[in-house]
């Protein structure tokens, strides 16, 4: 027996047969009180009738009542408004302890427990792989829609810290997010610290000359720290030098770049050239953003980008190649959205009280194909709907945070495979 399957059995009333105390009262739950994640007693604000009095309190759950004295409650003042110990085994009879004890041992189904059991051991992928598909869509929709919101809370912290370096400006959080995204996952960090290292406020004053906006993008990504042969290179050399020096700039280290195993479409020099058109073609981008009515709006904000001319027959500087697909493509566009533009416009909606655009922006996940990745794909062979990124943010969220931890009774879909007949 665990603890948290007593909270679970508790929080859902799963009991067999009428509550009695150990001295004979009986215990009506009016209220199971809110489950406490964090320190003190489990559930806080209960509501309780015992015998023929109401009580609001707290209730503390153990394996047994000793466990009460193990742990130094009698002692502790966080304790004292408890008005219901319940246990599994009351292992103290005929000891007063000064508050009453609901043993529930025999009062629950224990088939629950197995099942429950059976998913803590289980070495699949999933716990419940095998039966994920046959919970009712209605259960699975409204748990992925609450998984969804929490994957995009959990990318909202570095948001924040965004917010924060850009001291509370949602347009500089904006560009340190957007530059991230650019990395995709492999060269994410270093966007990140190239975006750092050149102040967005620089980078504002010279937006009317894309030649002076790359060179200060690719000198500060270390682009240009070699002596390239081409024209282009060069005037962006002699550029950023000219800058650099203006602006004490430090570039980061070009040896943090990731070219091995990428397609060349992928190339941190052709994100980079992107990047940069991006900033120089996009003005008042979060007004732009906001603005946004329909899915197809805010694709055609990305789906434009464009580079400098010698982006077209190039992927590397000094090597020239066979005519270059200068535009992100779908596939990039869309991954841009999912992971850095949505998530930064559902923060902001939440931080303006702007409740039109986060609906918005759940609704336009909802537009967006799904992801196709090891996750994804093994959750389409169990069943699932995985036709949009609404649903497959949502399950890389419930795979990640859930399923991995074997949190299955703090799971819509876990509580109701381990309930159903």
């Amino acid at each position: 027996m665990t603890e948290d399957f007593l909270f679970y059995i508790w929080k859902y009333r799963l009991f067999t047969s009428p509550l009695f105390t150990t001295e004979n009262e009986e215990v009506e739950i009016i209220s199971p009180g809110f489950h406490n994640l964090n320190a003190g007693p489990d559930f806080s604000d209960a509501r309780l009738r015992i015998g023929t009095t109401q009580w609001a309190g707290n209730v503390e759950i153990h394996l047994s009542t000793s466990d009460w004295f193990r742990h130094g409650h009698q002692h502790d003042k966080a304790y004292e408004n408890v008005v219901l110990h319940v246990v599994y085994n009351h292992d103290l009879p005929g000891q007063d302890i000064h508050i009453p004890v609901l043993e529930i041992k025999d009062n629950f189904n224990h088939v629950l427990f197995h099942r429950y059991r059976d998913f803590l051991s289980t070495k699949r992928w999933v716990p419940c792989i095998n039966q994920v598909s046959s919970v009712p869509e209605h259960e699975t929709s409204l748990w992925l829609e609450r998984m969804l919101i929490e994957r995009i809370e959990r990318k909202s912290e570095i948001i924040g810290l965004f917010l924060e370096l850009g001291h509370n400006n949602w347009e500089e959080a904006l560009y340190y997010t957007l530059a991230r995204s650019f990395g995709f996952s492999v060269n994410a960090l270093p966007f990140e610290m190239m975006a750092r290292a050149l102040p967005y406020n620089i980078l504002v004053r010279h937006r009317d000359n894309p030649m002076q906006i790359e060179a200060l993008i690719m000198g500060q990504a270390g682009m240009l720290s070699t002596e390239w042969r081409d024209e282009w290179p060069q005037q962006l050399i002699t550029e950023y030098h000219f800058l650099r020096k203006k602006y004490q700039l430090v570039p980061i280290d070009k040896h943090l770049w990731r070219f091995l195993r990428m397609r060349p479409m992928n190339f941190p020099t052709l994100r980079l050239a992107q990047f940069a058109s991006f900033m120089v073609q996009t003005q008042s981008l979060l007004s732009r953003l906001i603005d946004c009515k329909t899915i197809e709006d805010l694709i055609a904000v990305f789906s434009t980008i464009t580079t400098s001319p010698y982006w077209e027959s190039h992927y590397m500087f000094d090597k020239p190649t066979i005519k270059v697909i200068k535009k992100l493509g779908t596939n990039a566009v869309n991954l841009l959205l999912i992971n850095a533009i949505l998530p930064f416009l559902f923060v902001y909606g939440r931080a303006t009280d702007n409740d039109t655009l986060c609906n918005r922006v759940l609704d336009f996940f909802s537009k967006i194909p799904g992801e196709v990745n090891t996750i994804t794909k093994k959750w389409k062979a169990a069943g699932m709907d995985v036709r949009t990124a609404f649903n497959t943010q949502a399950l890389i969220g419930l795979k990640n945070d859930y399923c991995d931890h074997k949190r299955c009774l703090e799971c819509r879909i876990g509580i109701y495979l381990i309930k159903v007949p």
